[in-house]
C-alpha cells in the first residue's frame, strides 16, 4: 500500500504542476501532507516535516549565501570576460546561442554546484534569449542538462555518494566513465545545436552590432533583420524601449535584467578584480578540499565579498536587497521540498518503492544488473533525492549484482547515467534557482526537458556499453 501512495503522491504533484493547477510551492506542501493523512500518520506529519527541515537546512542557507555571494560577483564584473567570450561567440545567431549556453553552463559547473552553474548561466543568457524572443525553457533546460552530466565530477555528489555507499574509490568509479559520459556531453551540445536551428527557423536570422565604448568594453545592439524562414519576426532594437506585446512593467524588469552584464553598471569593481577572482578561487577550492562546511564558507565568503566590494552599509544594503527575490525564492521552495522529502522517508514510502522496484526485476536479468541499475538510475534519482537512491536502493541493487558476478565498480559507474535527468527533479533545489531566475514554470520545463534528459542519459548508457565500462 505504502508502494502505491509513494507512486500516487508523487504522480499527483508533477501532473498538478504540469497542469498549473497548483504552484510548486502550494504542491510541495499540501500534496505530501494530504497523504501523510491517508496514510494513517497524520499525527506525525510535524515530526517529519521537522526531520526533513532539519535535513534541508544547511542545503537553504548554502543556496541563501551562495546566491548572495555569486549575485555580488556578477555585480562586480567577475565573469564579464567569460560571458563577453560567450557572447561574442553567440553573436545574434539563435543557434549559436542555445550552444553557447550549453557550453557556459558546462564550464561553470566544474565548481560542482548547480546552483552556482544556474545563477551565473542564466544572467548572462536571459538578457538574449528575452531580446530575441527564444524559448526560455530552452535555455533552462539545456543549461539542466548539461549541469548534469557535469555534476557526475567526483565533488559534484553522485561519485561520493556511490563511492561511499559502496565502499570504493571515486577515481575508480569516475575515471574509467570519463569517456561515456564525453559522449553525453557532446549529446548535449548537439542537441542544443539542433534545438538553436529549431529557434533559427522560428525567429529567422538576427544581425549583431558590437560598438566599443570608452573602456574598450563591448555593448551589444541587437537588431533585427529579414528571417530565413518566412514570417520570421523582427527582434526589438536592445538599446531601450519595450518590445511590442509586453507590458511596461515587465519591460522594466528585463531592461533591469539586461543591464546586470552592462559595461557601465556602477556596481563593477575593475579594481578588485583579482581579489574577487582569487577570492573565488580560494572559496571553491576549500569546498572541494572540504576544510570547513559549505554554508559556512560561502556564508564567510558573501560577508567578505560585500564588505570589501561595498564597504559603505547602504550600498551593502542596496546589492542584498537586488538579491532578495532570488533568495526569498529558492530558500522558500527548498524548505517546501523539505514537507516532500520529509513525508516520503519518514512514512517510509520510500523504502517499499525502493523495494518493490528491485523485486519486480526478471531472475534472468541478474547478469546484466548493471545494465538494469542504469535504466533504474533514470526514475529513481528523478523521484528521489540523492541520498535515497545512493544510500538506500544502491547497495541493495549490488548485492543482487553480485550474486551474478557483476562487480560492485560496474554497477556504482551505472548508477551515475540518470544525473542529467537527475537535476530536473523537483526534489532538487537547484533546479528551482534555474527556472526561478529565468521566470519559467516548472512544470513548462519539466515538460520540455524530461524526453530530452532522459535520452541524454540512455546516450550515456550506450556509450558505456559499447565502451565496455559498464
Amino acid at each position: 500500500m505504502l508502494t502505491i501512495l509513494g507512486f500516487a503522491m508523487i504522480a499527483t504533484f508533477l501532473v498538478l504542476i504540469m497542469m498549473k493547477k497548483m504552484s510548486p510551492i502550494a504542491a510541495l506542501v499540501l500534496i505530501p501532507a494530504l497523504f501523510c493523512v491517508f496514510v494513517g500518520k497524520g499525527a506525525k506529519l510535524g515530526d517529519y516535516v521537522i526531520e526533513g527541515v532539519t535535513s534541508l537546512a544547511p542545503t537553504a542557507a548554502m543556496l541563501m549565501f551562495a546566491i548572495v555571494y555569486f549575485g555580488v560577483m556578477i555585480d562586480v564584473g567577475l565573469f564579464d570576460p567569460i560571458v563577453r567570450g560567450i557572447l561574442k561567440f553567440c553573436k545574434a545567431d539563435p543557434m549559436r546561442i542555445v550552444v553557447g549556453t550549453a557550453i557556459l553552463a558546462a564550464i561553470v559547473s566544474l565548481d560542482g554546484d548547480g546552483s552556482t552553474t544556474f545563477m551565473i548561466t542564466v544572467s548572462a543568457m536571459y538578457p538574449l534569449y528575452k531580446r530575441l524572443k527564444m524559448s526560455l525553457v530552452v535555455m533552462t533546460g539545456v543549461a539542466a542538462m548539461a549541469n548534469g552530466v557535469m555534476n557526475t565530477l567526483p565533488w559534484g555528489g553522485p561519485t561520493a555518494r556511490a563511492a561511499t555507499a559502496l565502499k570504493l574509490d571515486a577515481s575508480d568509479i569516475f575515471v574509467p566513465m570519463i569517456p561515456a559520459l564525453a559522449v553525453g556531453l557532446l549529446a548535449v551540445f548537439v542537441l542544443s545545436y539542433f534545438l538553436g536551428l529549431r529557434e533559427r527557423k522560428r525567429l529567422g536570422v538576427l544581425t549583431l552590432n558590437e560598438v566599443l565604448v570608452e573602456e574598450k568594453e563591448t555593448e551589444t545592439v541587437l537588431v533585427g533583420s529579414a528571417g530565413s524562414g518566412s514570417g520570421a519576426a523582427k527582434s526589438p532594437v536592445a538599446t531601450g524601449g519595450s518590445g511590442s506585446g509586453t507590458d511596461a512593467e515587465n519591460d522594466a524588469e528585463d531592461d533591469e535584467r539586461f543591464q546586470a552584464l552592462d559595461p557601465d553598471r556602477p556596481t563593477l569593481r575593475p579594481k578588485l578584480y583579482w581579489f574577487n577572482a582569487l577570492l573565488t578561487v580560494g572559496l571553491l577550492t576549500a569546498m572541494i578540499m572540504e576544510w570547513l562546511p559549505i554554508p559556512v564558507l560561502f556564508l564567510l565568503g558573501a560577508a567578505l565579498a560585500l564588505t570589501v566590494n561595498f564597504p559603505h552599509i547602504p550600498d551593502q544594503k542596496a546589492r542584498l536587497a537586488a538579491h532578495a527575490d532570488n533568495v526569498l525564492n529558492v530558500s522558500g521552495m527548498v524548505f517546501a521540498a523539505a514537507v516532500f522529502t520529509g513525508v516520503l522517508q519518514g512514512t517510509g514510502m520510500v523504502d517499499h518503492m525502493a523495494k518493490w522496484m528491485v523485486d519486480v526485476i526478471p531472475e534472468g536479468m541478474g547478469p546484466h544488473m548493471a545494465l538494469v541499475t542504469g535504466v533504474l538510475s533514470l526514475p529513481l534519482t528523478y523521484f528521489m533525492s540523492n541520498d535515497g537512491f545512493y544510500f538506500g536502493v544502491l547497495p541493495v541493487l549490488a548485492e543482487a549484482g553480485a550474486a551474478h558476478g557483476v562487480t560492485p565498480l560496474e554497477m556504482a559507474r551505472a548508477s551515475l547515467v540518470g544525473q542529467p535527468l537527475h537535476m530536473s527533479s523537483p526534489l532538487v533545489p537547484a533546479v528551482y534557482v534555474l527556472v526561478g531566475m529565468a521566470k519559467v514554470e516548472f512544470g513548462d520545463h519539466t515538460k520540455f526537458v524530461v524526453k530530452w534528459a532522459a535520452l541524454t542519459c540512455l546516450i550515456i548508457l550506450a556509450a558505456g556499453m559499447l565502451f565496455g565500462i559498464i
